[in-house]
């Protein structure tokens, strides 16, 4: 069988982005959620770009691991040509070091034989160079345009015309899998999972460092995930555009992927995903670290990566909480569908000092589980029996791995029954897992790797491999006193009345003493007011069809059930009107 060329360069069966916006419906999930920065700024295709050109002199064309660097040289090469202009090309890949000596440099980051983690890099992207040579290369001819082209070209010493090439992580790890692309300094593809780790723990640290750098200096931004098709628009635009953002509602595009334990619920309930898929176990509705923002000009898309809103705005987005984590946003939300799937694994995550020592973390991974739907009694493990041995339970789990049989895992571990609008607190080192049959809205601190899977009973993963378990740092991370009717009174959060008006009530629902972030949930007929206080909220609506948000500068945005939704510190104020036939609740997350 002859695969289509897409499929050949690009593994998934997601829809890659459109160039075109399709139209939405209010009331309705929204896939494709975007910024409007207004008409005719955002342009398609090699040959406007060309055009954009022709007048240069030196043009230097950075960008992401992952783009077809060698494809887009030859096709705009090709236009250029055409058009009788003279253009002599430099490639940033002549100047790296050898694969062997990068993969010297970046062992001490990639965790030995660990299949999943390793250590945050402290390297520069100039590191991967030979010292000084491409510093101090001079552009070559005297007529036409001289190029510098790849990861890393900024890095030259041109005065020149800057492009980025940017690459959404989804597409990154779709070429991943199709054995397309490669590691930065690597010669050859290898397993998508360790591709993955050196993306995470290497490429795109030191890439993301490098992209921060020149984000205030790009002259042009290219979306290169359509091969074929780039769509671009000027530098200048895009970071107006950022600063907007900065001051309003602002909505990510979130992406969907399938699990072995992946449900029913977002096939059901979410239009226009891809049908060929045997379920969808995630959707990444906040993970910022790998969700891009789509930026629309006259029905065009065009995705960049969230990065470039904190590299520019970060202050004005985090408000008092920048002093804290910088560039890094904290808070995430995504959502865990086991509707008439499976079970997660049984696994916690680690503790502060843990992720610190061994992945270079400045903060850990620490959640909580709200419940947006459920059917047929669904359950959540959480927190131990009262009886728990730990070395007893230990030797159960590693037996089963090692013997390939069940656990009896609710003899450790307790099993609540889960209700819709519940939430569970899951602090790190707590014993955890959504059962089957929920709609879990995941709201966490933003690092999202680091689970440390103890049991997962005895399934392989899609594609029929075992999955890998972390049963000794498990065991190093577990508080084995969260446990029996003390441990339940700590981790099930138990929401108090704050504040009502004629129509409306606002509640908390404390999270554990030790989760950095709180959370708060609005009911509300007609519409209520909020304040930031200089902090940024991440939200979702979690009943009724739809909202109107208005931010103090006099934006609007409509937002759709079950959508995530950030208010920056710098929108101050900002009022959500309730367009549904029924009471509206909203989800409120904020760092404490």
């Amino acid at each position: 069988m002859i695969l289509p060329v897409t499929e050949r360069w690009r593994k998934s069966s997601q829809h890659i982005l459109p160039a075109m916006k399709p139209v939405a419906t209010e009331g309705k999930y929204d896939i494709y959620p975007s910024f409007h920065a207004g008409d005719d700024l955002i342009f398609e295709g090699f040959d406007s770009l060309a055009l954009a050109l022709i007048d240069k002199r030196n043009v230097i064309i950075d960008g992401y691991v992952g783009v077809f660097f060698d494809d887009f040289r030859e096709n705009l090469a090709s236009i250029l040509n055409k058009q009788g202009i003279k253009n002599s090309w430099v490639e940033t890949s002549a100047f790296l070091k050898s694969p062997e000596e990068i993969g010297k440099m970046i062992l001490p980051f990639l965790g030995g034989d660990d299949p999943l983690f390793g250590k945050y890099t402290n390297l520069e992207l100039a590191d991967f160079f030979e010292t000084g040579k491409l510093k101090n290369l001079s552009p070559g001819s005297d007529e036409g345009i001289n190029f510098i082209i790849g990861p890393g070209a900024a890095l030259v010493g041109w005065d020149g015309f800057k492009i980025y090439l940017d690459l959404p992580k989804n597409e990154i790890q779709f070429r991943s899998r199709a054995g397309s692309i490669t590691n930065l300094g690597s010669d050859a593809p290898s397993d998508p999972k360790l591709m993955y780790k050196r993306f995470y723990f290497v490429d795109w640290v030191v890439l993301n460092r490098h992209k921060e750098s020149i984000t205030p200096v790009i002259d042009l931004i290219v979306d290169a995930q359509r091969r074929e098709n780039p769509v671009w628009m000027a530098g200048e635009e895009l970071r107006r555009s950022l600063s907007e953002m900065s001051r309003r509602a602002i909505r990510v595009r979130p992406w969907f992927e399938p699990g072995i334990w992946g449900g029913s619920w977002i096939k059901d309930h979410i239009e226009g995903l891809s049908e060929n898929v045997p379920n969808y176990a995630w959707s990444f509705e906040l993970i910022v670290p790998e969700n891009g923002l789509l930026i629309e000009s006259s029905g065009r898309l065009l995705e960049v990566s969230f990065d470039f809103l904190m590299y520019q705005e970060a202050e004005g987005v985090l408000g008092e909480c920048y002093e804290r984590f910088g560039t890094d946003f904290p808070i995430r939300f995504d959502f865990l569908d086991t509707f008439d799937g499976g079970n997660l694994s049984v696994q916690c995550h680690p503790r502060p000092e843990y992720m610190k020592e061994h992945f270079g973390g400045s903060f850990t991974q620490e959640e909580t589980y709200y419940i947006l739907d459920t059917k047929d009694e669904a359950e959540v493990y959480l927190g131990f029996q009262e009886d728990i041995d730990p070395f007893e339970f230990k030797d159960e789990l590693e037996k089963s791995f090692r013997d390939s049989v069940p656990v009896k895992i609710e003899k450790y571990v307790q099993k609540h029954r889960a209700s819709k609008h519940e939430l569970f607190l899951i602090p790190y080192g707590t014993i955890h897992g959504s059962g089957k049959n929920n709609l879990v809205l995941e709201i966490s601190s933003t690092p999202y790797i680091f689970t440390f899977k103890m049991y997962d009973w005895i399934r392989p993963d899609l594609d029929g491999n075992p999955r890998p378990l972390n049963i000794a740092r498990g065991m190093a991370n577990l508080f084995f006193d969260r446990k029996g009717s003390s441990g339940e009174e700590k981790l099930i959060s138990k929401p108090v009345l704050l504040e009502k008006g004629e129509d409306w009530e606002m509640y908390h629902l404390p999270t554990h003493d030790t989760h950095l972030y709180d959370v708060h949930r609005y009911h509300f007929e007609s519409e209520i007011e909020i304040h930031t206080l200089n902090k940024c909220h991440v939200l979702s609506l979690v009943e009724g069809s739809c909202v109107v948000v208005e931010t103090s500068n006099g934006a609007s945005h409509i937002f759709s059930y079950a959508e995530t939704f950030v208010i920056p510190a710098a929108a101050m104020s900002y009022r959500i009107i309730n367009r549904s036939e029924v009471k509206a609740i909203i989800i409120k997350a904020f760092v404490k």
